[in-house]
């Protein structure tokens, strides 16, 4: 399964947390069993993304609780575009069997 995975600062962010969390992220590594395809830093500044691989949602939960001492992170779970659009395509064919 891919997920996305997005991040913000929270509100009440220091450059002394935000220092701690870059020593935090040098220390750590993608646990075996997850992918990550991409990270990505908002060019407006305030956090990122990332695009991730996993079989087995506990791995990234455990990812994500290292980290959210210091930044709000939302989990999406994705589809390729293709699929998804696949997916929309039946819906509309059914919806318009109806």
């Amino acid at each position: 399964m891919k997920y996305v995975v997005s991040w913000q600062p929270r509100s009440n962010a220091t450059e002394e947390i935000l220092t701690r969390a870059l020593q935090v992220f040098r220390k750590w590594s993608p646990p075996e069993g997850t992918t990550f395809l991409q990270f990505l830093g908002r060019i407006d500044g305030p956090g990122g993304f990332a695009v991730v691989e996993t079989d087995d949602p506990a791995l990234l939960a455990r990812t994500t609780a290292i980290f959210t001492a210091f930044f709000d992170m939302t989990v999406y779970p994705v589809l390729d575009i293709e699929e998804a659009a696949r997916i929309g395509g039946e819906a509309t064919e059914f919806r318009q069997t109806v």
